[in-house]
Parts: C-alpha cells; sequence; structure tokens
C-alpha cells in the first residue's frame, strides 16, 4: 500500500534563499581562484608548475620540533587550557628577551592562538561592540586581509589606508582619524611588500596611538626572517594598549601546526582570556610542546634566514638583469614586483601570461586597492626549483 502524499506536488512550497550572513555575501570570490584553476589545468596535463603564489614555504621543519610534537601524544587526550602551558609561554618570554630585549610576565603578557590568523581574525571581537562611539579598524592596504574580515564580522568599520612607495608602505598615523578609530593594525616586515619598519618610526606611531587612545596591534608574523638588519617589536617600544602578534609560521616553518602567540598589554591579554574560550581555539597539548621546543631554539632560525637570503639575491639578480623593476628588501620572504610597461601595469594579466610558462605569482590586486599594477613572489619552492622557474620566467623578456 502506497503512503498517500501530505502535500500534493502542485501545492509543494519552495523553501526560500538561504540567508547568510551579509559579511559572507560581500566577500566574493577568493582573489585567486581564476589562477588556481589554471594551474589545476596545466598539472593534469602533466606541466611542471611553481607556486610562488600561497607563502607556504617547503622547508623541512626542523627534525627537534617533530620530535618533540610526536613525544607529545599522550595515551589519554585531555582538553587543552586557553592560556596553554606554561612551559610554552615562558619560551616565547625567553625568545622575547633573547630577540628584542623585552622582558614578558608569562602570567600576564603572553596568550598562545592556534595560528596567528585565527588571533588576528578573532581580536576585534574584544574590542569592538555596536553601542561603541567609534568602531573603525585602522590597516594598511594593500596588506593581509584578514584584518578587514575579522573587523567587519565583529560588527567594526574597515578604514583602509592605503600604502604606497612614496611613504615606503608604511602607515602614516595622521592618516587615522581617532574620531573614528578604535583599533590600529600595522604589520612589519609587510605582507606583500616585505617593506620594514625602523624603531623611530614605530615610536611615533605608539606615540599617536596613546594620544588618542587608539589600540595598536602589530601583526610581526615575518620579523625572524631577514638578512640584514633586525627588525625591531612593537614591544621595544611599548605595551601600553599594544599587542603584537608573533608566529611559528614562517620563523620555523611550522605553517600547519598552526601556532602563535600573543603578548603586550596585560589589560589586553586579559580581555582576550576572557574571550577566547567561548571561541575554542586553544592550542592542542603536542602542539604546544613542538612550540615551546621552537621558541627555545635559535639555531634552525638562522638556516632558515640564509635559505631565504639565497633565493631573494637569486631572483633580484634576475630582475635586475631584465630590467624588472621591485621593492628592495632584506625581510620576509616576499618580493614586490612591478608589472612590465608591455602588459599595462595589468597585474592579473601578468600572472596569467607567467603561469602559461608555469609560474604561479599573486596579483597585487588581490591585497586590495594599491596593489594594482605589482605582482607578489613568494619565495617558497626549493632553490632548484627557484632556478628552473627563473630560466622558464626569461622566456618571457627575450
Amino acid at each position: 500500500m502506497t503512503k498517500p502524499r501530505a502535500t500534493p506536488p502542485e501545492e509543494e512550497i519552495k523553501a526560500p534563499p538561504l540567508l547568510l550572513n551579509p559579511v559572507l555575501e560581500d566577500q566574493g570570490a577568493y582573489p585567486l581562484l581564476r589562477l588556481d584553476e589554471r594551474r589545476r589545468e596545466l598539472e593534469e596535463r602533466g606541466a611542471e608548475t611553481f607556486d610562488f603564489g600561497t607563502g607556504d614555504p617547503r622547508e623541512p621543519t626542523e627534525g627537534l620540533i617533530r620530535q618533540a610534537l610526536k613525544d607529545g601524544v599522550p595515551e589519554t587526550s585531555r582538553y587543552p587550557t586557553t592560556a596553554g602551558s606554561r612551559e610554552l609561554r615562558e619560551a616565547f618570554a625567553n625568545w622575547m628577551g633573547r630577540r628584542h630585549g623585552v622582558a614578558l610576565d608569562p602570567e600576564t603578557e603572553v596568550l598562545p592562538a592556534a595560528g596567528s590568523k585565527e588571533a588576528i581574525f578573532h581580536a576585534p571581537l574584544a574590542f569592538l561592540h555596536p553601542s561603541h562611539e567609534r568602531r573603525g579598524v585602522a590597516y594598511g592596504t594593500p596588506g593581509y586581509p584578514v584584518y578587514e574580515r575579522g573587523t567587519v564580522f565583529a560588527g567594526g568599520e574597515a578604514r583602509p589606508v592605503e600604502l604606497d612607495e612614496g611613504n615606503r608602505f608604511l602607515l602614516p598615523p595622521g592618516a587615522v582619524d581617532p574620531g573614528e578609530v578604535r583599533i590600529l593594525w600595522i604589520n612589519y616586515p609587510h605582507n606583500p611588500t616585505g617593506a620594514t619598519a625602523t624603531y623611530e618610526y614605530l615610536e611615533r606611531l605608539a606615540a599617536y596611538c596613546r594620544e588618542h587612545d587608539i589600540l595598536l596591534f602589530s601583526d610581526e608574523c615575518y620579523n625572524d626572517l631577514y638578512s640584514g638588519e633586525p627588525p625591531p617589536s612593537i614591544l621595544e617600544v611599548t605595551k601600553e594598549r599594544t599587542l603584537a602578534f608573533c608566529s611559528l609560521s614562517k620563523r620555523s616553518g611550522m605553517t600547519g601546526y598552526r601556532s602563535a602567540m600573543m603578548a603586550g598589554d596585560p589589560e589586553l591579554v586579559a580581555a582576550l582570556k576572557k574571550l577566547r574560550p567561548s571561541i575554542g581555539v586553544a592550542s592542542q597539548a603536542f602542539v604546544q610542546d613542538a612550540a615551546t621546543a621552537a621558541w627555545n631554539d635559535d639555531e634552525h632560525v638562522e638556516k632558515r634566514r640564509r635559505v631565504f637570503d639565497e633565493k631573494r639575491t637569486l631572483f633580484t639578480r634576475f630582475f635586475d638583469r631584465i630590467g624588472l623593476k621591485y621593492l628592495p628588501t632584506d625581510a620576509s620572504f616576499y618580493l614586490w614586483v612591478a608589472v612590465p610597461g608591455a602588459f599595462a601595469g595589468d597585474d592579473e594579466a601578468y600572472a596569467m601570461r607567467l603561469l602559461e610558462e608555469g609560474i604561479l605569482v599573486a596579483p597585487g590586486r588581490s591585497f586590495g586597492a594599491g596593489g594594482e599594477g605589482y605582482v607578489r613572489v613568494a619565495l617558497v619552492p626549493g632553490l632548484e626549483a627557484c632556478g628552473r622557474a627563473i630560466e622558464r620566467w626569461g622566456r618571457l623578456s627575450t
């Protein structure tokens, strides 16, 4: 016996369109989607490709870090705490002392995160609310897209400040409206350009934020990758109403481990300690063990610096030889390269043409206003692969 339908076909009601958070609808497609699709097509045909688009270095993670991870896997798994282990916080505080000469209290001024991306994204949630008179968040553009996305998901108002070669990609303090802005993000060494900030610049910026009661957040993901003068930390200047976000992803080749640290003003750290248990982003205990080993060791970082310096030198000599303009830098592992005149400043068209040679780079427009006319080269393939990619790239100049 057939069970009768509860509703006749002609009376079936279609579900209304799914209502999404408008922030999701406004984000649009991932900027590198077209390039990724074309890369997959080439690889399916058996072509060799060189990915300089995503900042995910290929150098192996140091053995002592991998071993610490393995040794840390417990027989019985327990929930990790938001505050993290004392050993991890002490290891980071000791590194900050060695590297930057900054003394940190591991109990009140340090907090771990599951990667700097999630820390940056979630931080505004603790300090912004629709009831606040100032909800603006300023950040440089071109820049890391997560500053904007974390802002708008937290109900803040994005206040991008365009950076260019004229201001050496240093965010001018005077461009920030203190009547609107509650949080200011900086990022040096800079993604995507590799630009660096001086101690004097950080002093001026910190003074401006202090004068106008602006929270100063410094993304220092790349500050342990350099071949010249060591880039300073904002914490060398001040901790007052200030946080530094430091990561092991690039410093120690631990992108897949998702491990970072937040440090600075104890009042701000206390606010994040209240927020983060609700999000559920505590780092796994075995990842914390690996991170502790990484922060305690500087030798493996020196090796990585030398490797990135070799790659940077390889490419800058090539660019000089063929006449490609780029921003000189000795920090991070990015090169910011101007699109040659034959492409009329169209960074996406130039990136697509390079991809026909198997070379994937990131169009500058992927990083926001001010990025047009440039491509970002992330020095992630190995040295030999970089050499082969340069041979392919050279075909465009002959």
